[in-house]
């Protein structure tokens, strides 16, 4: 019999194995887009129509056809000319289906050219981008590589398996899709404790619960425990973190905008934190109102939500296992937001919502359902509508002065916003609402003058009554004027119970003299949270400290081992080359900056930063012709780009 030790932690073991006992949980995921997220093309899984038809984009042609019963994809939109490629793999299933081929052994790339299930016809993602084979943005650049950008979310057990010294992708996964242990855990321990029918031998497994899980996301058995790690991740008490938090975490793992710290799935049941770093209200991402307005999917959106300060979980309103909505129409919101109420969530009013008297838009119209007023869609990947889901109040009113959009005017598009903000204001004439000052006002005055704003900004992020990201947000958009009166203010917030927030205030330190600094963000190298231990590494980042106290010290070296235990992660993104060669850079050691920077290049010549920062550094170094010959390089990649061309003449070129 084998020793206890080598039992560490359960194997996954598919999901097949899952429906001997969970017959109709199998059948629902088995019609899911979760089980479609990621399949092998066959007759079954291919929809697109590859019967040789052709679909030219910006001068490039790319045939769709069969072949000795493969799916090929030839095109002329390649680095050194057509090419055919065999499909490998099939990305989801409606509303666009998008197709995986090899360009290299191991390396997937996720192909442009995609096929709209509902119009029956093949499109281009990214129609009005004029993307040459060469560009980073390119499909068979890094930015779309499934190993590294899409897999994770698409697999079960996905391991990406990066050589960056042999730049060769060895991946693996468990199963393709997203199976029953991508959310419940590998499941061997489970199975046994199902098959002995009575509990599991003690010492036999590391981190599982009664019925042998990693992670439980019912929390009916040994819910506390479980649940308990998640406190340092949230600013929930105990008692809804075993109602909600696990769920929501395990969830936004994949359905949010977030900077991966692992090269592959994290184990299921590892807190959100501790795997990911979550983006927050940036320009480009979302409006100065926390609207959505890039791809940034659902967990950033519902941070802001009423309905996640509440308690609401997904579960309430999606089945987990057929992903879709628990009711028709209205009736997912009437669950709760009707006269009868709901026990589950008592500080909601009971009262009718689901009547013109509140909607104010004629029954059974586009304008009486809560989704279009209270969950904005956009389109993203050119046909696939995504709803935000902040749940937030129309304020066209707001409109007239952050120019973030509003749900009136997305339906009333003949119409202003001046107009919305008066019929809103002659429904509720008694609202407080708009006497309020809303964050997006701050937001948007800060997004064009920065210092105007000073105040305002660490005002919000002071006031612990707003969700987390939007005070993370706050912080965040003063770095570029931090100084130590900033530093000092942001410091109470390094102990906030919100993980998002200490992150930001850290960061804000940089405003702090190093004795200060350092002081201050000791602590925080051994915070339960990864996210926040990484900050503080980067805190430390080019401090001149002759002495710290060992322990401080040995906690340093543990943080500055998750930080590049991440960036090695990463290797394969220019976006952490640039972070590598910054680093360099603050280090003084020019070698590692240059080739770091180098690495940036090869990956995307569009990145004129690191060009430029190249030939800078080669000119600092005394080394003219390395100067010379990389600006040269430069300019072939962006043959326009003016300070560029500047260099070059400055370089007598």
């Amino acid at each position: 019999m084998a020793h206890a030790e080598q039992f560490d932690r359960p194997n996954y073991v598919g999901s097949q194995s899952c429906g001997n006992c969970h017959d109709q949980a199998m059948q629902d995921w088995q019609k899911s887009h979760h089980a479609q997220a990621w399949t092998e093309p066959s007759e079954k899984t291919v929809v697109g129509a590859f019967d040789g038809r052709s679909f030219s984009h910006q001068g490039m042609t790319t045939r769709f056809r069969r072949k000795d019963g493969q799916y090929i994809i030839e095109t002329d939109d390649i680095p050194g000319g057509k090419r055919q490629f065999p499909v490998v793999g099939v990305g989801g299933i409606a509303p666009l289906q998008q197709y995986i081929v090899e360009t290299e052994p191991g390396r997937m790339q996720s192909f442009d050219v995609v096929w709209d299930v509902e119009q029956e016809r093949w499109y281009h993602l990214y129609p009005d981008q004029e993307l040459v084979p060469e560009d980073g943005l390119h499909w068979s650049g890094p930015y779309k590589n499934w190993n590294a950008r899409c897999a994770e979310c698409h697999a079960t057990g996905f391991e990406k398996n990066y050589d960056p010294k042999r730049d060769l992708y060895q991946s693996t996964q468990v199963e393709t899709g997203v199976g029953c242990e991508a959310c419940h855990g590998p499941a061997q321990a489970h199975v046994e404790w199902a098959e002995a029918g009575t509990s599991l031998a003690k010492g036999k497994w590391s981190g599982v619960n009664g019925i042998g899980l990693l992670v439980n996301l019912n929390l009916t058995d040994d819910g506390q425990s479980a649940v308990r790690r998640y406190l340092a991740g949230t600013t929930q008490p105990l008692s809804r973190l075993t109602d909600t938090e696990v769920q929501i975490q395990q969830c936004a793992s994949c359905h949010s905008r977030r900077e991966p710290f692992e090269g592959g799935n994290p184990l299921p049941g590892t807190p959100f934190h501790d795997a990911y770093r979550l983006s927050i209200l940036r320009p480009g991402l979302y409006h100065a109102d926390g609207q959505i307005l890039d791809e940034v999917y659902v967990y950033g959106s519902f941070l802001q939500s009423k309905m996640y300060a509440n308690g609401v979980t997904c579960s309430n309103c999606h089945d987990p296992h057929t992903a879709q909505l628990k009711a028709e129409g209205n009736a997912v919101c009437t669950q709760c937001h009707s006269p009868a109420g709901n026990p589950d969530f008592p500080s909601l009013t009971a009262k009718e919502y689901d009547h013109p008297s509140h909607t104010f838009h004629l029954a059974d119209t586009a304008g009486s359902e809560c989704k279009s007023c209270h969950m904005i869609e956009r389109n993203y990947m050119g046909v696939d509508g995504r709803r935000d889901h902040s749940f937030r109040v129309p304020r066209p009113d707001l409109s007239l002065e952050t120019r973030a959009p509003n749900a009136c005017n997305d339906c009333h598009d003949d119409q202003s916003a001046r107009w919305a903000a008066g019929k809103i204001a002659d429904w509720f004439p008694d609202s407080s609402r708009r006497e309020e000052r809303h964050f997006s006002q701050t937001f948007a005055a800060a997004r064009t003058d920065l210092r105007s704003q000073r105040e305002s900004l660490i005002m919000l992020a002071e006031y612990d009554q707003l969700p987390g990201i939007v005070r993370a947000t706050a912080l965040d958009m003063l770095l570029p004027i931090a100084d130590p009166g900033l530093a000092t203010r942001a410091d109470p917030m390094l102990s906030d119970p919100d993980p998002l927030v200490r992150v930001s205030a850290i960061a804000l330190q940089r405003g702090a003299p190093e004795v200060e600094r350092s002081a201050r963000l000791a602590g925080l190298l051994e915070d339960p949270v990864k996210a926040v231990r990484i900050a503080a590494a980067r805190g430390f980042l080019g401090m001149r400290i002759a002495y710290l106290p060992p322990r401080i010290n040995e906690n340093l070296g543990k943080a500055m081992g998750d930080w590049q235990s991440s960036l090695k992660s990463k290797a394969d993104f220019p976006e952490a080359q640039m972070v590598l060669a910054g680093i360099g850079l603050t280090t003084r050691r020019m070698e590692i900056a240059l080739s770091a920077f180098g690495e940036a290049v090869d990956m995307d010549p569009q990145l004129t930063q690191a060009w430029s920062m190249m030939v800078r550094i080669h000119s600092a170094m005394g080394n003219r012709q390395a100067a010379l010959e990389t600006v040269n390089s430069a300019l072939e990649a962006n043959p326009d780009d003016v300070p560029l061309n500047l260099m070059r003449a400055d370089l007598g070129g």
